[in-house]
């Protein structure tokens, strides 16, 4: 008798039950990267910029109502006194009228100068490199140098530029001791050694204008000082704005050029070429009133950013109208750029899901 036994029905083994993992998931973790990463990477520079920076601002504002006293490091509080003393100092107004003339006497023909040479350096010539770089060496040049060499060019008596005068038989020019003078000279230190930078910028920017633009002039018969007025000069206002506000601060916390001017660094006899951060400085430095010193720096400081706050409203008002090329406002591109985080976060989370169960 033969039977049949029925082959039992294999059961299949229990799943392991995979570990519950603790932290973010990739949705949320891709978020938090999202909104973090770009803080982090410019964190260093901020952490930076509050020791070396924040910090020594924030201690001179506390110094300006003092009365300090360097040996002990300690001052007693007065107010405002300190800054009452600065401004009714006929000094502080000379030296202020001294700073924006020397800043005006610079800046202005400096910026034509930049203009016109980068322009030239912007059409087909020879040798482009070495030009472009050759406009820079003044730049590269120590400061001190250039007050030293310049001073001596200008000197009273035996300088470069009497001589000439008068062997063409032009009187001589008192650069020390006539004020105006003496900004035409410290002025022209400033040009020398800044008009290259100024002019590698504006040449950036003018590579920059897409040549699509000269071409269609061209067809339409436009010469090239049409092409420059209509083309070149409207697309430079943004690089024209960073380079004016640029020279304002720098031109406003002149030091250098009017410190080397002579041997004695004050500034001249009587104040002709003293600015404010000469004046600051003697009187730190010279008088070893710290406090004064620190009330005249943040009147600079306060002077500085108004007109850095007047050029920021010309900049808006000028990039708005010419400078941008996106029709939309502020907020459509706030709610766009949400909108686009957004779409990011949900493609994130539906390829993580899609990652599990194919783990799965």
């Amino acid at each position: 008798m033969t039977s049949t036994l029925e082959r039992p029905t294999p059961v299949a083994a229990p799943r392991a039950r995979e570990p519950r993992r603790l932290g973010f998931g990739r949705s949320r973790r891709s978020a938090w990267d999202l909104k973090l990463s770009p803080y982090l990477y410019i964190s260093p520079f901020f952490i930076l910029f509050a020791i070396t920076g924040l910090f020594p601002i924030a201690y001179t504002a506390v110094i300006s109502f003092m009365d300090w006293d360097l040996v002990r490091n300690s001052g007693e509080f007065i107010g405002f006194d300190q800054y009452a003393w600065v401004l009714s100092q006929p000094k502080f107004w000379i030296a202020l009228r001294n700073t924006f003339s020397i800043f005006l006497l610079s800046s202005v023909p400096q910026l034509i100068i930049a203009i016109f040479i980068a322009a030239m350096l912007d059409q087909n010539i020879r040798a482009k490199t070495f030009w472009r770089m050759s406009v820079l060496i003044p730049y590269v040049m120590a400061p001190v140098a250039v007050a030293l060499i310049f001073s001596n060019m200008f000197g009273d008596q035996y300088g470069v530029v009497n001589t000439t005068l008068q062997n063409l038989g032009l009187p001589a020019v008192p650069w020390h001791s006539d004020a105006f003078a003496s900004h035409i000279a410290i002025a022209t230190m400033v040009n020398f050694r800044w008009t290259g930078y100024n002019t590698l910028i504006l040449l950036a920017a003018m590579q920059a204008i897409p040549r699509e633009y000269y071409e269609a002039a061209t067809v339409d018969g436009a010469g090239k000082v049409r092409q420059f007025f209509s083309i070149t000069l409207p697309s430079l206002k943004p690089t024209l704005i960073f380079v004016i506000i640029t020279a304002t601060i720098g031109g406003l916390q002149i030091f250098d050029e009017p410190r080397m001017y002579d041997q004695y660094g004050t500034g001249g006899a009587d104040n002709q070429w003293l600015t404010v951060t000469l004046w600051l400085y003697n009187v730190g430095w010279g008088e070893w009133n710290f406090g004064r010193a620190a009330a005249l720096a943040w009147i600079l400081f306060l002077i500085i950013l108004a007109i850095g706050a007047i050029n920021m409203i010309v900049t808006r008002v000028l990039v708005r109208d010419d400078g941008t090329r996106d029709p939309r406002s502020r907020r459509e591109r706030r709610v766009q750029a949400r909108a686009a985080r957004q779409r990011m976060m949900a493609d994130a989370a539906s390829v993580g899901i899609r990652g599990e169960e194919t783990r799965r």
